[in-house]
C-alpha cells in the first residue's frame, strides 16, 4: 500500500509511524508535516529522529503549514506531547534533512508518481490538504473514497502500563531501541492524559487507531453517512455534520468508524514489534 503520513509528530503519532514502519503493508512514500501538536518544523525534526530510530530507509519528509489559516494557534501541547513532542524524550540529532519544497510541489509529485494508488493518512490538522473550512468541504464532496476516525471511536482503545511492560519484555530485538522510547515518552503522554483527560494509568491511542484501520480496516465498525463540513457559526465552523434523515441535505457518502474492536486493536498495534508468529 503506497501510503504518505501527514502529521504533527507528537507521542502518539511517533507510535502511529513506527507501527507503520514495522508493517510490511505500508510502503510509505512520503510524509508531510503540520503545525499542531508542535510547530510544523519540529515535527519534522521529530519525525526525522523517529526515522532513525526505527532505522528507516530513506523516505522524503516535507515541512507543511507553519500556522492554521482564520486562526491563531494555541502552541504545543506540552501537557500531553512535552515540551518537545516527544514526552520530553531526547533522541539523537538525524543527518537526514527534508525536501525543502512546498507542501504542495510535495503532494502533486506523490500524486503523479503513485498514479491513483496514493492512500494519505493525516494525523494532525488539515492545514496541508485543506487550508480552511471551505476547502475540507469541497475535500469531502470530491468523491474521494474517505474513511473517517474520529475521537469517539479511538478514546475507547487505550493503551495501559502493563501493556508497555510486556511489550518491554517480549519485543523482537530489532525494535529495542524503539519500544526503549516509547516506554518512557508514555510515561509523560500518560501523565498528560490523567490531567487533561482523566485517564488511570491508561492513554487513547488516537493516531495508531487511524493508521492501523488503514492495514486492518476490520478491526472498526464503519457506516456511510452523507457529512458536510460546516463552514459558519460562531461554535461549530469546521465541524464534520452528518445527516442520518430519511431525505438529507445534498452531500456526498462520507465512511465513518462508529466502534471498534479494543482487544483486536491492541494486538494488532502490539505485534508490529514482535516476532512474526508470537
Amino acid at each position: 500500500m503506497k501510503t504518505a503520513f501527514d502529521v504533527d509528530t507528537g507521542v502518539d503519532d511517533s507510535l502511529a509511524l513506527l507501527y507503520a514502519l514495522n508493517k510490511p503493508q505500508f510502503e510509505i512514500v512520503g510524509i508531510a508535516t503540520v503545525t499542531g501538536n508542535v510547530e510544523a518544523d519540529l515535527a519534522a525534526e521529530n519525525t526525522l529522529k523517529i526515522l532513525d530510530l526505527a532505522g528507516a530507509p530513506e523516505i522524503p519528509v516535507t515541512v507543511g503549514a507553519l500556522r492554521p489559516l482564520g486562526s491563531r494557534w494555541e502552541g504545543r501541547v506540552s501537557v500531553i506531547h512535552g515540551d518537545n513532542g516527544l514526552g520530553n524524550v531526547k533522541l539523537p540529532a538525524s543527518g537526514r534533512k527534508t525536501t525543502g519544497k512546498g507542501v504542495e510541489e510535495h503532494y502533486l509529485e506523490l500524486g503523479e508518481r503513485c498514479q491513483g494508488e496514493l492512500v494519505l493518512i493525516a494525523l494532525g490538522p488539515l492545514t496541508n490538504i485543506a487550508t480552511d473550512p471551505e476547502a475540507a468541504d469541497l475535500v469531502f464532496q470530491s468523491g474521494m473514497d474517505i474513511t473517517a476516525v474520529g475521537l469517539d471511536v479511538t478514546t475507547k482503545v487505550r493503551l495501559k502500563r502493563s501493556h508497555m511492560d510486556w511489550l518491554d519484555t517480549h519485543c523482537k530485538a530489532s525494535c529495542r531501541a524503539e519500544v526503549d522510547y516509547l516506554k518512557e515518552a508514555f510515561k509523560h503522554y500518560r501523565y498528560g492524559n490523567q490531567v487533561q483527560n482523566y485517564c488511570i494509568d491508561d492513554s487513547p491511542l488516537h493516531d495508531p487507531l487511524a493508521v492501523m484501520c488503514a492495514a486492518v480496516p476490520s478491526l472498526v465498525h464503519t457506516q456511510m453517512r452523507k457529512a458536510r463540513v460546516e463552514c459558519g457559526g460562531t461554535y461549530c465552523r469546521g465541524m464534520i455534520v452528518t445527516d442520518l434523515r430519511e431525505h438529507p441535505f445534498q452531500a456526498e457518502y462520507i465512511r465513518f468508524a462508529t466502534a471498534v474492536d479494543e482487544e483486536r486493536a491492541l494486538g494488532e498495534l502490539l505485534s508490529a514489534f514482535l516476532e512474526e508468529g508470537r
